[in-house]
Protein backbone atom coordinates (compact mmCIF):
# COMPACT_ATOMS: atom_id res chain seq x y z
CA UNK A 1 0.00 0.00 0.00
CA UNK A 2 3.46 2.56 0.09
CA UNK A 3 3.82 2.31 -3.61
CA UNK A 4 0.44 3.22 -3.93
CA UNK A 5 0.56 6.15 -1.45
CA UNK A 6 4.10 7.43 -2.69
CA UNK A 7 2.98 7.12 -6.52
CA UNK A 8 -0.30 9.35 -5.40
CA UNK A 9 2.28 11.63 -3.42
CA UNK A 10 4.30 11.82 -6.26
CA UNK A 11 1.30 12.60 -8.84
CA UNK A 12 0.04 15.16 -6.69
CA UNK A 13 4.19 16.92 -6.04
CA UNK A 14 4.34 17.00 -10.13
CA UNK A 15 0.56 17.72 -11.15
CA UNK A 16 0.78 15.85 -14.30
CA UNK A 17 3.80 17.82 -15.62
CA UNK A 18 6.42 15.49 -17.36
CA UNK A 19 8.71 13.87 -15.54
CA UNK A 20 11.68 11.32 -16.46
CA UNK A 21 12.86 8.88 -13.71
CA UNK A 22 16.99 8.82 -13.92
CA UNK A 23 17.22 6.15 -11.51
CA UNK A 24 15.74 2.17 -10.79
CA UNK A 25 16.43 0.05 -8.10
CA UNK A 26 15.85 -3.25 -8.33
CA UNK A 27 14.93 -4.29 -4.82
CA UNK A 28 16.08 -7.59 -4.53
CA UNK A 29 19.74 -7.00 -5.55
CA UNK A 30 19.63 -3.74 -4.20
CA UNK A 31 21.29 -2.46 -7.57
CA UNK A 32 20.51 0.95 -9.06
CA UNK A 33 20.95 1.72 -12.81
CA UNK A 34 21.15 5.73 -13.88
CA UNK A 35 19.92 6.57 -17.12
CA UNK A 36 16.58 8.86 -18.54
CA UNK A 37 13.99 6.38 -18.24
CA UNK A 38 10.73 7.73 -19.97
CA UNK A 39 7.32 7.11 -18.16
CA UNK A 40 5.07 4.02 -19.98
CA UNK A 41 2.02 5.90 -21.07
CA UNK A 42 -0.72 4.68 -18.25
CA UNK A 43 2.12 6.23 -15.17
CA UNK A 44 1.46 9.55 -17.29
CA UNK A 45 -2.09 9.52 -16.82
CA UNK A 46 -3.50 11.50 -13.76
CA UNK A 47 -4.27 9.70 -11.11
CA UNK A 48 -7.56 9.74 -11.30
CA UNK A 49 -7.62 8.05 -15.18
CA UNK A 50 -4.95 5.78 -13.30
CA UNK A 51 -8.06 4.43 -10.90
CA UNK A 52 -10.73 4.53 -13.56
CA UNK A 53 -8.25 2.19 -16.21
CA UNK A 54 -7.93 -0.01 -13.32
CA UNK A 55 -11.57 -0.75 -12.57
CA UNK A 56 -12.13 -1.24 -15.85
CA UNK A 57 -9.78 -3.55 -16.61
CA UNK A 58 -11.04 -5.46 -12.86
CA UNK A 59 -14.65 -5.34 -14.37
CA UNK A 60 -13.43 -6.95 -17.52
CA UNK A 61 -14.34 -3.68 -19.58
CA UNK A 62 -18.23 -4.04 -18.39
CA UNK A 63 -19.13 -0.63 -19.20
CA UNK A 64 -22.53 -1.66 -17.38
CA UNK A 65 -20.30 -2.47 -14.11
CA UNK A 66 -18.44 0.60 -14.51
CA UNK A 67 -21.75 2.87 -14.50
CA UNK A 68 -22.45 0.92 -11.14
CA UNK A 69 -19.26 1.11 -9.59
CA UNK A 70 -18.78 5.29 -10.54
CA UNK A 71 -22.65 5.87 -10.28
CA UNK A 72 -22.60 7.76 -14.14
CA UNK A 73 -23.93 7.14 -17.69
CA UNK A 74 -22.87 5.28 -20.10
CA UNK A 75 -22.04 8.21 -22.41
CA UNK A 76 -20.47 9.49 -19.45
CA UNK A 77 -18.23 5.91 -19.41
CA UNK A 78 -17.71 6.07 -23.25
CA UNK A 79 -16.74 9.43 -23.00
CA UNK A 80 -13.99 8.80 -20.55
CA UNK A 81 -12.63 5.84 -22.20
CA UNK A 82 -12.62 7.68 -25.73
CA UNK A 83 -10.76 10.59 -24.13
CA UNK A 84 -7.92 8.15 -22.23
CA UNK A 85 -7.63 6.28 -25.22
CA UNK A 86 -6.73 9.19 -27.11
CA UNK A 87 -4.05 9.93 -24.42
CA UNK A 88 -2.72 6.43 -24.56
CA UNK A 89 -0.48 5.56 -27.52
CA UNK A 90 -1.42 2.27 -29.54
CA UNK A 91 0.96 -0.25 -29.73
CA UNK A 92 1.20 -2.58 -32.46
CA UNK A 93 1.58 -6.12 -32.18
CA UNK A 94 0.61 -7.28 -35.11
CA UNK A 95 3.45 -7.87 -38.08
CA UNK A 96 3.41 -4.69 -40.65
CA UNK A 97 1.83 -5.90 -43.85
CA UNK A 98 3.31 -6.52 -46.77
CA UNK A 99 3.08 -4.57 -49.72
CA UNK A 100 0.72 -6.87 -51.57
CA UNK A 101 -1.70 -7.30 -48.90
CA UNK A 102 -1.86 -3.24 -48.50
CA UNK A 103 -2.85 -3.35 -52.53
CA UNK A 104 -4.88 -6.01 -51.88
CA UNK A 105 -6.71 -3.85 -49.14
CA UNK A 106 -6.56 -0.91 -51.21
CA UNK A 107 -8.12 -2.98 -54.32
CA UNK A 108 -10.99 -4.39 -52.16
CA UNK A 109 -12.12 -0.62 -50.83
CA UNK A 110 -10.88 -1.47 -47.33
CA UNK A 111 -8.28 1.04 -46.74
CA UNK A 112 -8.65 4.24 -49.08
CA UNK A 113 -5.73 5.58 -51.32
CA UNK A 114 -4.15 7.98 -48.71
CA UNK A 115 -3.79 5.35 -46.02
CA UNK A 116 -2.13 3.03 -48.42
CA UNK A 117 0.31 5.33 -49.50
CA UNK A 118 0.76 5.64 -45.45
CA UNK A 119 1.41 1.94 -45.01
CA UNK A 120 3.57 1.39 -47.92
CA UNK A 121 5.74 4.74 -47.14
CA UNK A 122 6.11 2.61 -43.77
CA UNK A 123 7.43 -0.51 -45.20
CA UNK A 124 10.55 1.75 -46.10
Amino acid sequence: MADVQDWQALTALTQGQPLVVERVRLVPTGVAIEGRFALPDLARLPAEDQVFVVAFVRSHGSIKEMEQVFGVSYPTIKGRLNRIAAALQFVETEASPSRAEILDRLGRGEISPDEAIRALERLK
